[in-house]
């Protein structure tokens, strides 16, 4: 973290390589430290650039779990390029999807390096520095809520075609199969 907010501390800076490639192409430099638009870029650019490559892997370990097999038949039943993303890929890999999305939810609900200005950093000035530890706590719950809320939310966007196929369960006395 610290390596990584060195560098990009000097790629944003005054005279650094952000404003160096935009001299070159005629545009003025930003204040990238400074001021509330640049520095809200240069942290979602250091957070973009953290995380690709991290959700790279994890799509590509998915991806490489398919069984090429499922591909060459959806091939040898003249499926379409669109056809099989959509009916043999996108099924398939619908975990890695569901896992890359709750991980990322997390982790950009617990951003404190990069930003030192969200709630992770209230919850630490509330708590440690006022030594409001009560409301800090609260606070911490409201976090873990949120982050609940997120993974269930995304659990549900993801998993929602495969409760559809699942038979109804009725719990009244004397149904079966939702009937």
């Amino acid at each position: 973290m610290v390596a990584m907010t060195i560098v990009f501390g000097s790629v944003f800076a005054q005279a650094g390589l952000a404003n160096s490639l935009l001299k070159a192409i005629g545009v003025d430099g930003v204040d990238w430290l400074t001021s509330s638009l640049g520095i809200k870029s240069a942290i979602s650019l250091m957070i973009i650039w953290r995380w690709v490559g991290y959700n790279a892997l994890i799509f590509l370990a998915g991806f490489q779990a398919i069984p090429t097999e499922l591909f060459e038949a959806a091939w040898v039943d003249g499926a379409s390029t669109r056809q099989t993303l959509f009916r043999v890929l996108v099924p398939q890999l619908r975990p890695v999807i569901l896992f890359a999305v709750i991980t990322s939810t997390i982790n950009g609900l617990q951003i404190f390096t990069e930003s030192q200005v969200l709630f992770v950093l209230y919850l630490w000035q509330k708590a440690f520095n006022d030594h409001q530890f009560g409301y800090g706590a609260a606070i911490g719950w409201s976090l873990f809520a949120i982050i609940a809320l997120f993974a269930i939310i995304n659990w549900r966007l993801v998993s929602g075609s495969e409760r559809e196929s699942r038979p109804r369960i009725s719990w009244r006395k004397g149904a079966r199969n939702g009937r």
